[in-house]
């Protein structure tokens, strides 16, 4: 069983027990987590996918880590012209397992 749920413009592919890293979202060490934007869910048999949302599908999580990422290095060089650029640059990031995904009754 799985789902596509939408967050910070990215698209994530998520199981359950799953842990995996979407851009920073406020909250705490443990705070609970709720995804709304669902775009897709198989539970195996079945596919249904949203246009362009699901409603009556639920994927929730808690936070693990905030927390950033390896830095980058971004280099801008010119040859001949003397032209040398060097930036460092690192991404936070929020580290979430998931709970559960499950179908909403109607």
């Amino acid at each position: 069983m799985y789902a596509v749920v939408a967050s910070g413009g990215k698209q994530y592919k998520v199981e359950k027990g799953e842990i995996f890293k979407i851009e920073k979202i406020p909250g705490e060490k443990g705070a609970q987590v709720a995804f709304d934007k669902v775009l897709m869910f198989s539970d195996g048999e079945n596919l249904k996918m949203g246009n362009p949302y699901l409603d009556d599908i639920a994927v929730e999580g808690h936070i693990i880590e905030q927390g950033k990422n390896k830095k980058i290095i971004i280099f801008k060089y010119k040859r001949k012209k003397r032209y040398r650029r060097k930036q460092g640059h690192r991404q936070c990031y929020t580290a979430i397992k998931i709970d559960k995904i499950e179908t909403k009754a109607i």
